[in-house]
């Protein structure tokens, strides 16, 4: 690919401005990751709006790009070397694009790694544990007889909160400074009241992690990207 024009996702999704990076998202969890990261970083980009149904995700354009079929993705025309870079996985995102623009990833060798450790955790950890929480509590596998999986995903759910909880204590971020730990975990804070999980994951106990979630969504380039793309068309 000499240019995002070269590129097979071009033929369902084109770019009106190749020059800039392209972002292919949808409001998830996940997705707003990407687009709180290019919102406060202020890096020039465009959107388009992939959704997690499989004829988005699982169409040879989007595998093109991301063989996971998963969102988010993105194209940066101004890669290393100059060059284009296309990337998936979230949190690999955040990490690019807090190197790209020098923001939110301390350049300490001892905080940087610390920083992504927290990272890590939200993406082994938070994310799977949460999401497999929203499918037995509040989606397809919710019609499931058996209450074992919702108690062991609301088991584990509350363990990570409780983490963060003592993790927080005396602090406003993760880290002594906003950093990309924040901007990757807070969006799967939300996804609890989307589940309508809070009171069973007894959100209100931690008042640390309360606080936290509630400094980070007062955020303007929060509040900007939280429906980057718009969910509906």
């Amino acid at each position: 690919m000499t240019s995002i024009t070269d590129h097979p996702i071009n033929a369902r999704w084109p770019a009106e401005n190749p020059d800039i990076l392209q972002l292919y998202s949808f409001p998830t969890p996940n997705g707003v990751k990407v687009s709180t990261m290019l919102e406060e970083t202020g890096l020039p980009y465009e959107w388009h709006r992939v959704t997690i149904n499989d004829e988005d995700v699982k169409s040879p354009e989007f595998l093109s790009l991301n063989p996971n079929g998963k969102i988010p993705a993105i194209i940066d025309p101004d890669g290393p070397g100059g060059q284009p870079l296309e990337l998936f996985e979230s949190g690999a995102i955040l990490i690019y694009l807090a190197e790209k623009t020098g923001q939110f990833l301390s350049t300490d060798p001892a905080r940087r790694y610390q920083t992504i450790q927290w990272v890590m955790f939200q993406m082994g950890g938070i994310g799977p544990m949460f999401g497999q929480l929203g499918y037995f509590f509040a989606f397809g596998g919710a019609d499931i007889d058996d209450d074992r999986p919702v108690e062991r995903y609301l088991n584990e759910t509350m363990r990570l909160l409780d983490v963060l909880e003592a993790r927080l204590q005396g602090r406003d971020w993760l880290m002594d400074d906003y950093s990309i730990a924040d901007i990757c975990t807070v969006p799967w804070m939300r996804a609890l009241d989307h589940y309508g999980a809070k009171p069973e994951v007894k959100w209100n106990a931690r008042p640390n992690v309360v606080a936290w979630f509630d400094r980070f969504m007062e955020r303007p380039a929060v509040q900007r990207a939280i429906n980057v793309p718009p969910r509906e068309a």
